[in-house]
C-alpha cells in the first residue's frame, strides 16, 4: 500500500498494524517532506531526524513482535513549549538552550502510545501572540497562503498538519492558541478541559489558563491524539475524570440547543466581527439547523471576565521571564508584559483566581438553557506575515484583540472547546468556528463536530500547493 500524506492519524496507525507500510518508511518520507518545506512553510524549530528514525526502527521491531499500541510507529509533532528528552525547550525565544533530561508528561504518554516524535514546532515567544514569527526562527507561513500567518501561538503545529507534513500535532492553548491557528489553517483543533492533557513539569501553565490540545484535519484524528496524550502526573493539581473522547466520534449527539453567539466578550478595545467571517459562521449555524438542532442567537453572560484574564496571563509571562536564561534577548513586548505581571501578581492575581468559581456559576447557568455555544473563533481572517510582529506592545494588544476577541474566555473557565473549519473568505483564506461547552463536555463537542464533518467534508480540501 502507498500511504500518502492525506492519510490521517487513525488510517496511518491501521496501515502500520496491518504491515502495509513500515514505521521507518513513514519516518523517512515525513522527514523528507519537512526538509522540503522548511524554506517556505518553516513549521519546525527542531527536526529530530536521527532520533525519529531510531524510534521508527524500534516501532517496527515491536510491530513485528505483534505489539499493538494506539499510535505505534505513527509520526507526530509537538509544540516547542513541551519537553522532549534530549532536546532544548526554547518556547520561541532566542538563545542557546540546554537539552532537557526528561519528557514532559504529555510527550511521555505519546511515546507510551507508540508515537514517533519527529520534531518540535515553532511558536512565538512564550506563546503570547496569534502569529508565529520572531528573530529566533523567522516566520512560519500559512500553507493556504504563504504571505499570511497560520496564527499562533501553535502556528508551527497547525502549519505542519495543514501542509500534510504530519497527520496530527500537539499544541497548547492559553487564549485560543490551538483554536486560532486551527481556524486559520482549516483544521480541527481541540482545547480540552483543564488538566485533561497534563502540562507537567508545570502543574499549572500561565496560572492555569493554558492547556495542551490537539490539531488534525479530521475530528477522529484530533480525538485519537487527545486520548493518547491524556492523563495526569501524580502531582498535577487538576485531574478531571478520565474520558475516551474517540468513542464520541460517529455517535449521534441528539437534538441539541445551540446558542449562536456573535457578540465579542468583554474587551478593553474595540473588536468588530468582519462580515465575511460572520457570513461563514451563520452558514454553519444554518447547517446545524438543517441537521435538526435548535439554533438561536444568545450570548453567555460573561460580564467583566477580561479583568480575570489579564492578571493570570501577565503573571504567567512574569514567571517565564524570571526563569529565562537570556532575558536581554527577549522581545520588548515580553518584558513589558512581565512588568505588568509583577504588578498584578499579588492581590489582583488572587482575586482573579477566586473569581473563577463565580464565573463557573454564572456561565454554567447558561448551559441550563443551551447545550452548546457556537461562536466565531476569530473576528478576522489571518493577517499577513509581519502585520503584527513589528508593532509596539499596546498596538500589538489592540490588533490582537481586534482580530481574536472570542477564544480566551474559555481559558479562564478551563472548559473544553473545539474549532471546526467554517469555510473560506472570497480570497481563499480559511476561517473557523468554535463549539464551546461546559465542564467535561469534550464527548458532546466531538460528537457534534464529527456530525458537521460528515456533512461538510472539510477534510477533503487541501491547500493549493500540498
Amino acid at each position: 500500500m502507498t500511504l500518502d500524506r492525506s492519510a490521517g492519524l487513525a488510517d496511518t496507525a491501521r496501515a502500520l498494524a496491518a504491515g502495509e507500510v513500515s514505521a521507518r518508511e513513514l519516518a523517512e518520507r515525513t522527514l523528507e517532506r519537512i526538509e522540503a518545506s522548511q524554506a517556505t512553510v518553516n513549521a519546525f524549530r527542531i527536526v529530530r531526524a536521527k532520533a525519529a528514525l531510531a524510534e521508527a526502527d524500534a516501532a517496527d521491531r515491536e510491530l513485528a513482535a505483534g505489539v499493538r499500541k494506539p499510535l505505534l510507529g505513527v509520526p507526530v509533532a509537538v509544540k516547542d513549549d513541551m519537553d522532549v528528552a534530549g532536546e532544548p525547550t526554547a518556547f520561541g525565544c532566542r538563545g542557546d538552550f540546554p537539552p532537557v533530561a526528561e519528557d514532559g508528561e504529555a510527550v511521555r504518554r505519546l511515546r507510551a502510545a507508540g508515537a514517533v516524535i519527529v520534531g518540535k514546532t515553532n511558536t512565538c515567544e512564550f506563546g503570547q501572540w496569534p502569529f508565529t514569527e520572531g528573530p529566533a526562527f523567522g516566520a512560519t507561513r500559512n500553507p493556504w497562503s504563504l504571505p499570511h500567518t497560520p496564527g499562533g501561538s501553535s502556528g508551527g503545529s497547525a502549519a505542519a498538519v495543514a501542509a500534510g507534513l504530519v497527520p496530527a500535532a500537539l499544541g497548547s492553548d492559553g487564549a485560543g492558541s490551538v483554536r486560532i491557528p486551527a481556524a486559520w489553517t482549516h483544521l480541527v483543533g481541540i482545547k480540552p478541559q483543564r488538566g485533561r492533557i497534563s502540562t507537567w513539569p508545570r502543574g499549572e501553565s500561565f496560572q492555569g489558563i493554558t492547556v495542551n490540545g490537539t490539531l488534525a484535519r479530521m475530528v477522529a484524528d484530533a480525538a485519537l491524539l487527545l486520548d493518547a496524550a491524556s492523563g495526569n502526573h501524580a502531582r498535577d493539581p487538576h485531574r478531571p475524570p478520565a474520558l475516551t473522547v474517540s468513542d464520541a466520534v460517529g455517535r449521534d449527539p441528539g437534538r441539541l440547543r445551540v446558542a449562536l453567539s456573535l457578540r465579542p466578550p468583554f474587551t478593553a478595545v474595540p473588536a468588530r466581527l468582519r462580515p465575511e467571517v460572520r457570513a461563514r459562521i451563520v452558514e454553519l449555524a444554518d447547517t446545524l439547523a438543517a441537521l435538526g438542532h435548535e439554533v438561536e442567537e444568545a450570548d453567555p453572560p460573561y460580564g467583566p471576565i477580561g479583568l480575570t484574564f489579564v492578571p493570570r496571563a501577565t503573571a504567567g509571562i512574569a514567571e517565564r521571564v524570571a526563569e529565562a536564561p537570556f532575558p536581554a534577548l527577549l522581545d520588548a513586548r515580553t518584558r513589558g508584559a512581565a512588568r505588568l505581571g509583577r504588578l498584578l501578581g499579588g492581590v489582583p492575581l488572587r482575586a482573579a483566581r477566586r473569581a473563577e468559581a463565580v464565573l463557573h456559576r454564572r456561565v454554567g447557568a447558561f448551559f441550563r438553557s443551551y447545550d452548546v455555544v457556537l461562536a466565531p473563533t476569530t473576528a478576522a481572517p489571518p493577517p499577513r506575515i509581519g502585520a503584527l510582529h513589528e508593532l509596539s506592545g499596546f498596538a500589538t494588544d489592540r490588533a490582537m484583540i481586534a482580530a481574536c476577541p472570542y477564544a480566551w474566555p474559555w481559558n479562564v473557565l478551563g472548559w473544553p472547546g473545539v474549532n471546526v473549519p467554517a469555510g473560506f473568505t472570497a480570497g481563499g483564506l480559511p476561517v473557523g468556528a468554535q463549539l464551546l461547552g461546559p465542564a467535561h463536555a469534550e464527548p458532546l463537542l466531538v460528537s457534534l463536530a464529527a456530525q458537521l464533518e460528515d456533512r461538510l467534508r472539510w477534510h477533503e480540501r487541501w491547500p493549493p500547493g500540498a
